[in-house]
């Protein structure tokens, strides 16, 4: 696999991505607690592909699902980030990478992966940019070269993880749903409401999703818990 290279040292645009920035911090530590509870909840089968959303916008799901991502990569795994967010994609923001070409250019057959795929400044962590913005993105998400987009790359990767809208929002994180192993939802503290949550749930579960479980983020914690630890 040709993949560009894009080896330049993380700045300070991209502390959301505290797992790499500080790998002791709590909030770090939060992170290798999700991956585990990720890795335990594969019983039956792993877990090798999977999405996260939200119920709505500014809930944090791109900086939580781009921070497992650091985190998965670092555990050794090889790990590809796929922006399919293709209303308002971040996660090229969030790795200062370029958005010309990516999973729209992809589907619609104007570019190859293995010519667009990008690797990132972390090691083992690759990013599909979502590429340029289409007039139909459900249409896309749900087409078969889509479905056979995710297959033919299911072999190359340990995970490979999906940044998408929130579900309130659109139907793109049904359709998707139906193409990965599992699927989280984020929440904000203070932000989500009750019937949000109640409602992008029930939208996930009317397409069989398989909803693994929540985050709850940005809720406030005692740091006195993290001490002992911390000063190992």
């Amino acid at each position: 696999m040709v993949l560009k290279k894009h080896k330049k040292e993380l700045s300070g645009k991209q502390r959301t991505l505290i797992t790499e920035f500080d790998k002791k911090s709590p909030i770090s530590e939060q992170f290798k607690t999700l991956r585990t509870n990720i890795q335990f909840a594969a019983i039956d089968r792993k877990l090798k592909t999977l999405m996260m959303t939200s119920s709505s916008p500014g809930e944090g799901k791109s900086t939580i699902i781009a921070n497992l991502g650091v985190v998965l990569a670092q555990q050794q795994n090889r790990v590809l980030l796929v922006d399919t967010d293709l209303r308002k994609p971040t996660v090229h923001f969030t790795f200062q990478l370029p958005n010309h070409t990516g999973l729209t250019t992809v589907i619609t057959q104007q570019a190859k992966f293995e010519d667009v795929v990008l690797e990132t400044s972390i090691p083992r962590l690759d990013v599909l940019p979502s590429g340029p913005i289409p007039p139909n993105p459900s249409e896309l998400l749900g087409s078969k070269v889509m479905e056979k987009f995710v297959s033919s790359i299911a072999g190359s990767y340990d995970y490979i993880v999906f940044d998408t809208p929130p579900v309130n929002a659109v139907t793109d994180p049904q359709i998707l749903s139906r193409l990965v192993d599992g699927v989280i939802l984020v929440i904000r503290s203070g932000k989500t409401e009750d019937e949000h949550a109640k409602k992008a749930v029930a939208s996930l579960k009317k397409v069989d999703a398989n909803i693994l479980g929540a985050v709850l983020n940005d809720r406030e914690i005692d740091n006195s818990q993290y001490y002992y630890y911390g000063e190992g």
